[in-house]
């Protein structure tokens, strides 16, 4: 039977509750990302150390030239270096501060370390590789071996820089060469520089009053001490365990900490939406029967299955403004109050699962798909400390206090998330003229297609802001990946050196960003986090291409095929 449909009062005091709940959340917390801290150095120096590095071994300073250099060594620096690889590049670099490849799956290898994505599409290169995951969807072990796997089968070890950081990337006008400084002393030269460290991958903590006078033991979830925890986390035994943080991270840790450890607290400043999260095993059967192609047939299905029909598109062109947005509005609505709903079916204490439930739009913060996190409250070694949006502000010796009440610890885990930054980078980029480039993004990001930059030849910057935003970010990393060896061959090809975006051509993609990220205050009503630069007001441009996927491949496409008009092209001087 077709659903009654619901009154618009219904709806319209759900979003009041949401501005409610948003606006106790920005009462509680300094404005933007100035409540967090990344400067790991003095006391807070030890959060920031490699725990699967080993012993750094010491090598004389690097000086030389290749013709590629990545910085970072993640997905988006493996699906590039393999697309240019089949064009025949064979000076190709990855600079990486970790010990291997593997980006955020090197980093993050806390106890039930998962992808959120169907491993079918989240894991790139899957023809290439020959390789299907073992499950729907993958752990964190077999998405790292995987781009272990990647890296050797294009040969992308050869060059690889580990255990360094680039510390300044200054193009050399003279030279028409990017020369780069790393902290181990290095001076390397390249021709193309792709920044390809992501705009999630440096942890953070949250600045919390005594935090340094802890006295137990301590450390951010993506540099796990299982020298501590045990590899089972069979040391916990006899442990009291606390956890700040209820974002993706922690979602997938809790669980393994309720099986395991004698008392756990999770301290809660704003809930997760978590949905169910459907798995099974590959069915060898069915992987033994797929064709060459099937990735990408896959992905063209679920691209497809998510665009609309022409009677949909003609539906909604019919209606006003102000209609389409309500009706958009109410459905994301009811998909949240669905997801309240489940936690009521689950979560067995009423005061728990009411501080459970996510009082905000659907896509406001990070949706989470885990089908143990919930029924972790219901044991009775678990427990969830709900700060109603004030989170810990303090931290003694013994541990968290909150409204008075002393929570003492042996181990305290911050689940604490990274650090945003707008542009993509993390060091010193200087372009022509000595133009620095935050310096240009002061005034608003500029850049062609999320990619380019005028002003800064040969570079490159991959899953930043002005790129199509995707859940599955490996298919747009692919794409612009794509994207970025076709320019770099074509330079190949046609004997040039150097490729630079016009004035022209970068104002037209800031207006198409501008253009499609709406005329709502969707930006502002969500509650605060890393989606919104943590509730702080940031301009139209300084966001994601909301114009659809397709559409962001397509502008692609045609920036290529007029690449003449759309960039400064230049050879190589004598």
């Amino acid at each position: 039977m077709p659903k009654t449909p619901r009154p618009q009062t219904y709806y319209d005091e759900i979003k009041e509750k949401f501005r409610e709940e948003r606006d106790v959340r920005l009462h509680y917390r300094p404005p933007g990302t100035r409540q967090f801290t990344s400067d790991f150095s003095g006391d807070l120096a030890k959060y920031a150390i490699d725990p699967y590095a080993g012993e750094v071994e010491d090598r004389p300073p690097i000086n030389d030239t290749v013709e590629v250099l990545f910085i970072g060594g993640g997905f988006s620096a493996l699906l590039t270096s393999a697309r240019l690889r089949e064009k025949g590049v064979q000076s190709i670099r990855i600079v990486e501060k970790g010990a291997d490849v593997g980006g955020t799956w090197y980093w993050n290898r806390y106890p039930g370390v998962a992808c959120d994505v169907v491993g079918y599409d989240y894991l790139p290169l899957l023809d290439e590789m020959d390789y299907v995951p073992v499950n729907h969807y993958s752990r964190g072990p077999e998405i790292f071996s995987h781009c272990q796997a990647i890296a050797k089968k294009y040969n992308l070890y050869e060059l690889a820089v580990f255990g360094t950081t680039v510390t300044s990337t200054v193009w050399n006008e003279e030279e028409q060469m990017w020369h780069l400084q790393t902290d181990r002393g290095d001076l390397m030269r390249a021709q193309f520089v792709i920044c390809a460290n992501g705009t999630l991958s440096k942890p953070k903590l949250s600045d919390i009053e005594g935090m340094t006078s802890f006295g137990g033991h301590s450390f951010h979830t993506s540099r796990w001490d299982y020298a501590y925890t045990g590899q089972n986390l069979e040391h916990l035994k006899d442990k009291v365990v606390g956890i700040i943080g209820t974002g993706a991270s922690a979602v997938q840790i809790v669980p393994e900490l309720g099986k395991t450890a004698k008392e756990v607290y999770v301290f809660q400043r704003t809930p997760s939406s978590i949905d169910v999260r459907d798995d099974w095993p590959t069915d060898p059967n069915w992987a033994r029967k797929l064709k060459p192609g099937w990735q990408a047939r896959r992905r063209e299905k679920v691209l497809a299955a998510v665009e609309l029909s022409p009677e949909k598109k003609a539906e909604l062109a019919a209606m006003s403004p102000q209609d389409k947005l309500r009706k958009q509005e109410n459905a994301n609505i009811d998909y949240m109050m669905r997801i309240h709903r489940r936690i009521d079916e689950i979560v067995e204490d009423p005061e728990t699962a009411a501080a459970l439930k996510p009082w905000y739009m659907f896509m406001c913060k990070r949706p989470c798909f885990h089908n143990e996190y919930l029924p972790t409250f219901n044991l009775p070694n678990v427990h969830l400390v709900d700060t109603q949006g004030k989170g810990i502000t303090r931290i003694t010796e013994q541990g968290p206090v909150f409204e008075g009440r002393q929570f003492d610890l042996d181990l305290l885990i911050y689940a604490t998330g990274f650090e945003v930054q707008q542009t993509g980078i993390y060091n010193n980029i200087v372009g022509r003229g000595g133009l620095n480039l935050n310096d240009k993004y002061a005034d608003g990001i500029r850049t062609l297609l999320g990619i380019h930059t005028a002003g800064f030849p040969n570079l490159f910057i991959m899953g930043g802001y002005q790129a199509s935003f995707q859940f599955n970010l490996t298919d747009m990393l692919q794409t612009q990946g794509d994207h970025i060896a076709a320019c770099i061959d074509y330079l190949r090809q046609h004997e040039l050196h150097s490729l630079d975006p016009t004035y022209e051509a970068e104002e037209w993609w800031v207006q198409e960003v501008i253009k499609h990220r709406g005329k709502t205050s969707r930006n502002q009503d969500c509650t605060p986090g890393y989606y919104n630069f943590e509730g702080a007001q940031n301009r139209r441009q300084d966001g994601n291409y909301n114009g659809g996927f397709r559409q962001y491949f397509q502008h692609q496409g045609e920036v290529r095929e007029r690449l003449t008009e759309a960039f400064v092209l230049e050879k190589k001087r004598a």
